[in-house]
């Protein structure tokens, strides 16, 4: 999987971090959930960030308010042992529960695994996990078998009132990567591997060089 492209991205599929509020659930032992622990959050690990610690309680409110119908309530993802992945798991999915008092269950596997998995739960119909971080590789997968959310739809339709009224999705990098044939997204973009080039900008401005160049 990791050579089939050479911009890899990881990605959540099946839904974003908000509309995985709305994902199907299971009824786990209630969680803590309020502002003392939205603000432990934003002065302890939220930083640094673009918003204003204000804009950021402003935000978390708001996690709060539409998280109020689902607390209780599990959600099982699953991804890649990758560094990035366990700050996920270990980090924001505690923050995640306290700030919202939904659970979430975030496993690390080998990247072997969550490809086995995903096409176990696409043939057997059954739900193995409630959202996937997989690489964007899979888009023509999901696209053709239809067993992911088509997100465009989903979150000006059903999941409007789950999804973050802040969330920019054009100031995602690599969105490209995950938007199928019919112009609609699949997948939002999690991490990315950035190639970075540097050259001899000399070599291509100097005239005596360009002139030996052969």
């Amino acid at each position: 999987m990791r050579h089939l492209s050479t911009r890899k991205d990881r990605l959540l599929t099946m839904t974003s971090a908000v509309a995985l509020v709305a994902a199907s659930m299971t009824l786990a032992a209630p969680a803590r959930a309020d502002e003392a622990a939205a603000k432990k959050w934003i002065d302890s690990e939220f930083q640094p960030s673009t918003l204003s610690k204000d804009d950021q309680l402003k935000e978390m409110q708001w996690f709060i308010k539409a998280a109020q119908p689902f607390k209780g309530m599990e959600i099982n993802v699953v991804s890649e042992t990758l560094t990035t992945h366990e700050y996920e798991s270990r980090t924001l999915a505690k923050a995640f529960e306290e700030i919202t008092g939904i659970k979430v269950k975030h496993d690390i596997i080998q990247e072997g695994d969550v490809v086995e998995k995903i096409q176990t739960q696409m043939q057997s119909g059954k739900n193995v996990y409630d959202g996937w971080i997989n690489d964007s590789d899979f888009i023509g997968t999901h696209f053709r078998y239809g067993q992911a959310v088509d997100l465009t739809e989903w979150m000006k339709g059903e999941a409007k009132d789950v999804t973050n009224p802040g969330l920019d999705v054009d100031d995602f990098i690599g969105k490209s990567f995950t938007t199928a044939p019919n112009g609609h997204l699949y997948q939002l973009p999690d991490q990315q591997f950035a190639n970075l080039y540097w050259f001899r900008y000399d070599w291509f401005t100097n005239p005596d060089y360009k002139a030996k160049f052969k």
